[in-house]
C-alpha cells in the first residue's frame, strides 16, 4: 500500500475515532492515539508515512496541517509504540446532540449498528480510496474511550485488511488554537 493511500486511510480514521466522540463525552480537547496494524506491507506504509511526515519540510507542513485544520483535526504525531496522536475539539453542542459529525474525507458513509451508554458500533464505506470497515467503540465515561476497528480495501487489485486501535482520552475544557471538528 502506498505511503498516500495509508496517508488518506489514516485522516479518515482520524475523523472516524472523532465521530465517536459524540457519543457521551465531555467537550473540550481530546487527545486520540491509534495504531494501524494487519500485515508487515501495511507497517512498512506507516514507517514510511511517519519518516514522510517527520521529514517535511515547514512549508509542507504547514500546508498539510492547514488541510487537516479545515476538518478540525490538528496535526498528527508519533505517538508511543509507533502509533499517531491527535488532538481534536468537541464543542459542547456536539457533545450534547451525541451525532455523529458528518465526515467528509473519503467521501465516507457511516451506520451506526447499536449503540448504548458504554458502547457504540458501526460501519462504514468510503469511496476514496474504496474501503470497507467496522468499529467499535467502549467508553470509559465521558472522559476515555478505547476503539477498534477492521479496515479492507484493495491495492493494486488485491484485497486488503487492516486493523486500528487506539484510544481518546479527554484533556482539558478548553480547545485553545485547536478548532472544533466539522
Amino acid at each position: 500500500m502506498s505511503p498516500t493511500t495509508t496517508t488518506a486511510l489514516l485522516i479518515s480514521a482520524l475523523a472516524f475515532s472523532a465521530t465517536a466522540q459524540a457519543q457521551s463525552t465531555k467537550p473540550g480537547l481530546w487527545e486520540v492515539t491509534q495504531k494501524m496494524g494487519g500485515n508487515a506491507q501495511m507497517d512498512q506504509a506507516m514507517t514510511q508515512m511517519q519518516q514522510q511526515m517527520a521529514g517535511m519540510s515547514p512549508a509542507e507542513r504547514k500546508m498539510m496541517q492547514d488541510m487537516m485544520a479545515k476538518q478540525g483535526v490538528a496535526m498528527p504525531a508519533p505517538a508511543a509504540g509507533g502509533g499517531m496522536a491527535t488532538k481534536i475539539c468537541i464543542t459542547p453542542e456536539m457533545a450534547a446532540k451525541q451525532d455523529m459529525p458528518v465526515q467528509t474525507e473519503g467521501e465516507c458513509t457511516t451506520t451506526v449498528t447499536s449503540r448504548s451508554a458504554s458502547a457504540l458500533k458501526m460501519n462504514f464505506v468510503c469511496k476514496n480510496p474504496p474501503s470497507t470497515g467496522e468499529g467499535t467503540y467502549t467508553f470509559s465515561g465521558d472522559t476515555a474511550y478505547t476503539m477498534k476497528m477492521l479496515v479492507n480495501t484493495t491495492h493494486k487489485g488485491k484485497p486488503q485488511s487492516m486493523t486500528l486501535d487506539g484510544q481518546g482520552k479527554w484533556l482539558s475544557a478548553s480547545c485553545g488554537a485547536v478548532k472544533p471538528l466539522k
